[in-house]
């Protein structure tokens, strides 16, 4: 018998516009010992499914029409919440896609990976601190004896995640969910959460629900998957059958969306736009530390029309070489040479005019975009702070640019939270687009975003490049992203270039430990071979 057999859940949502079939009679099952991946973009239902069935689903507006889900023989949708809270934590253990939001930032890590020990066993506080200390290390967190008593601001994102999966295990549960724990993570730091998943998963011999997005990153570690579009379960089976003999048009959809090719190179040799030469920004730490050397004499340059790619892990200045070009952040010392002009010179008025020329593509566009402003306002106030539109014809112009992003003219009049995470980027490249400026930073415009649309959006700039004739720094964590897009790529490690190439030579033949370590990393590479 299955540690865990779903049959025919039915999950609906009851609000004002009416009823909506969130998950609509799925059914699946998961061994002990086996890694069960369910898959599906945002909105498939995936993650209430499995909510659901652990009593996490408000209620209302959420309600269960149907199915059983039994866990060792018994229906989890027949127990009461003290019976759940019974197995939460106990038997069946969670860990959560962002851990900075699920854990508490004003207790310790310490405090809480011991509370599931109290609450679900009796146990003292030398016992329950000896078998948290012993997980904190068995999950590689370093020196547990004093990260014990550090609070989760002070960790790292990757840290974060695995005190998110020693609190999960502390209680030595039969049944792990892991809902999307890699999506805000580096790729090197995802292929160690998921190798120390599924090492977990082994030398348990547990039973784990792997809920994403993004098939390549289930590729090495999934026994069985399972792909939800709108609700249903649109096909299943083990790794083999879906990643090489996929039936449905949705599977081989998501396997399509996976970056694999690299770019055409460029024709013949066009001129240098931008020419940075020995670029230092140093963060200063206050009295009697030492500077953070974020970048650390850099330089390199970037043709016109060129996508240039610079890959990196957090940490590794990528971003800040991005900001320092376009003047967001003040350059400690060395040029950035813009057509002939040295950017790190300007000043009021004349920076001002220049930044029309360079724009910026934010990594959160929900943060970057002014919620109390329409699309409209949005994207009229750099059109007409430039003087590239009139009052009379902003209108036009604004129209144009959703055009051009592919956004419907009907949702002019509407705010960023009506959006969804892709339309939202889409409104943030309409944005940087209005000044019509020879170029653009993408500061990794589609790490937050399913893989679909993630494709979506990196065709939509490889055709805008073209019709704009944009020069590009493409900034991300993921070779794979980069070599879709870019002509080269250069390799950030701690704040120096390493190594540098077209996306070919840096796949095929890398030079340097570090480039090979990011290639290892990326999921499912054989996918991409």
């Amino acid at each position: 018998m299955s540690l865990l057999e779903v049959k025919d859940l039915a999950v609906s949502f009851v609000t004002r516009m009416g009823t909506n079939k969130a998950v609509d009679g799925i059914s699946f099952a998961v061994d002990t010992g086996k890694i069960t991946a369910i898959i599906g973009e945002s909105g498939s239902g995936k993650s209430v499914a499995c909510y659901s069935m652990l009593g996490l689903v408000p209620m209302p507006p959420g309600r269960i029409d149907g199915g059983t889900a039994l866990f060792e023989g018994q229906d989890l949708l027949q127990m009461s919440e003290s019976q759940l809270r019974e197995i939460r934590g106990r038997d069946i253990a969670m860990i959560f896609q962002d851990p900075m939001t699920c854990l508490n930032p004003f207790m310790t890590i310490g405090k809480q990976l011991v509370e599931p020990l109290f609450y679900h066993k009796k146990v003292s506080k030398e016992q329950a601190k000896k078998r948290a200390l012993e997980l904190l290390e068995e999950v590689g967190i370093r020196d547990p004896e004093t990260t014990f008593d550090n609070y989760p601001h002070q960790f790292s994102g990757g840290m974060r995640q695995r005190v998110m999966i020693a609190m999960a295990l502390i209680n030595e549960p039969k049944l792990l969910i892991a809902d999307e724990p890699t999506t805000a993570l580096d790729v090197t730091i995802q292929a160690q959460i998921l190798k120390l998943i599924a090492e977990l998963q082994t030398k348990r011999d547990i039973g784990v629900i792997f809920i994403s997005h993004d098939l390549a990153v289930v590729a090495d570690i999934a026994d069985q998957i399972v792909v939800m579009q709108q609700g249903k379960i649109v096909e299943g089976g083990d790794s083999d059958h879906i990643f090489h003999h996929a039936e449905h048009p949705y599977t081989r959809k998501l396997l399509a969306a996976i970056p694999a090719d690299s770019k055409t190179p460029m024709e013949g040799e066009p001129e240098t736009l931008i020419e940075v030469r020995n670029l230092c920004t140093w963060f200063d730490q206050g009295k009697n530390k030492e500077p953070v050397k974020a970048v650390n004499d850099v330089s390199f340059d970037i043709k016109r029309g060129e996508v240039l790619g610079l890959v990196g892990e957090s940490g590794s200045g990528k971003s800040t070489i991005g900001r320092s070009i376009l003047r967001l952040v003040p350059v400690t010392s060395g040029s950035v040479n813009f057509d002939g002009t040295d950017v790190t010179t300007l000043q009021g008025g004349d920076l001002k005019n220049f930044r029309r020329r360079m724009q910026m593509i934010f990594q959160d566009p929900f943060a970057s975009l002014n919620p109390r402003m329409t699309v409209f306002d949005t994207l009229a106030e750099p059109l007409l702070l430039h003087g590239i539109e009139t009052r009379k014809s902003v209108a036009s112009g604004v129209l144009k640019l959703m055009d051009d992003v592919g956004l419907a003219r009907n949702f002019v009049r509407k705010y960023p939270h009506e959006f969804s995470g892709g339309q939202r980027q889409r409104i943030a490249i309409g944005r940087a687009l209005a000044t019509r400026p020879e170029f653009i930073v993408a500061d990794e415009p589609v790490s937050a975003l399913d893989v679909t649309i993630q494709a979506q959006i990196l065709d939509l700039m490889q055709h805008l490049g073209k019709e704009y004739g944009l020069t590009m720094l493409f900034v991300s964590h993921d070779l794979a992203v980069v070599r879709h897009l870019a002509d080269r790529i250069l390799v950030l490690y701690k704040g120096k270039i390493v190594e540098q190439g077209s996306g070919d030579d840096l796949f095929e033949r890398p030079q340097q430990d570090y480039t090979r370590q990011l290639l290892s990393s990326i999921p499912g590479r054989a996918l991409l071979e």
